[in-house]
């Protein structure tokens, strides 16, 4: 890290010496831990041209879910700009084995936040948009969950592929002809708090078990976004789906369901990373559509 960011962010810590040891973070982030007599922390760093607002975003995404008492996330210590870095500093977690404890923890504390219901909006969106990993995220509110899917999460990304030439139009032919059946896939369920981004990458153990959610997109829709998402790359323990369950019973077709909402972030992946996601595209297409 350059020595200036280095100071810069060491004034706004109020120390005077720590080290800055970079640390695996995902796809498009630099991250780093921070090592100083006092504390341990988490620094975040990317482009404030690339990605402008990123980790304002993310801030308080993670200060929302914070709002709900239901799962732990970090403690944010300071977010802001040096030159044409954006900086987002966070409490470090220090990891735990991850128990049948943790994973029973884990599902109960989705279910509490995915049935929050503290102010809870009668629609789905968010008052602001947001990001999904490097994606911007519309989340201009709809009545209706499958509007809001259709128009706000599938079209987005089906026009940022079709613009790659990722997608062709006989892909868009067969999202055509699912979304006249979506109604019968999605009975109607109250906007649930959501994660956003809940892969397997985007949570932590830390102490007692206790699950700690990071790298939020979050917004008010369907749950079973969040339940797809656990399924997509490996899934979860199934200590987890039993606890959730237990809580909050899972939609009848939890799976068709779950099926249909990882288009989205397979959508995102497609976008992101390129055409190595379209047969999983295409396959739960041709299956449920």
């Amino acid at each position: 890290m350059d020595a200036g960011l280095q100071q810069f962010i060491l004034t706004q810590l109020s120390i005077d010496r720590a080290t800055f040891n970079r640390v695996e973070g995902g796809s498009i982030n630099d991250t780093f831990k921070i090592e100083s007599h006092q504390f341990n922390l988490l620094c975040k760093l990317n482009s404030a041209k690339k990605f402008p607002g990123l980790f304002e975003k993310e801030k308080n995404g993670l200060e929302f879910l914070r709002s709900t008492n239901t799962l732990r996330v970090p403690g944010i210590v300071w977010c802001g700009l040096f030159e044409d870095n954006q900086i987002l500093i966070l409490e470090w977690i220090e990891e735990a084995l991850r128990t049948e404890a943790f994973w029973k923890k884990f599902g109960e504390g989705l279910a509490a936040l995915h049935s929050y219901d503290d102010d809870r909006p009668t629609r789905f969106g968010f008052p602001e948009n947001n990001f999904m990993g490097a994606l911007p995220q519309d989340n201009a509110p709809s009545n209706n969950w499958v509007d809001f899917f259709i128009e706000r999460r599938l079209k987005p990304q089906l026009e940022l592929a079709l613009k790659s030439r990722l997608l062709a139009q006989k892909e868009l032919d067969l999202f055509e002809h699912m979304y006249r059946k979506l109604d019968s896939f999605f009975p109607t369920e109250r906007p649930a708090a959501l994660h956003g981004d809940l892969w397997s990458g985007n949570y932590l153990c830390g102490n007692n078990s206790e699950a700690v959610l990071i790298d939020p997109a979050v917004y008010y829709g369907h749950r079973s976004m969040d339940l797809g998402m656990t399924k997509l790359f490996g899934g979860f323990d199934q200590a987890f789906y039993d606890a959730y369950d237990y809580h909050f019973p899972l939609p009848e077709n939890a799976d068709e369901q779950a099926d249909i909402c990882n288009l989205y972030p397979l959508l995102i992946h497609l976008n992101l990373f390129g055409s190595g996601y379209l047969g999983s595209i295409v396959s739960i297409l041709k299956r449920w559509g």
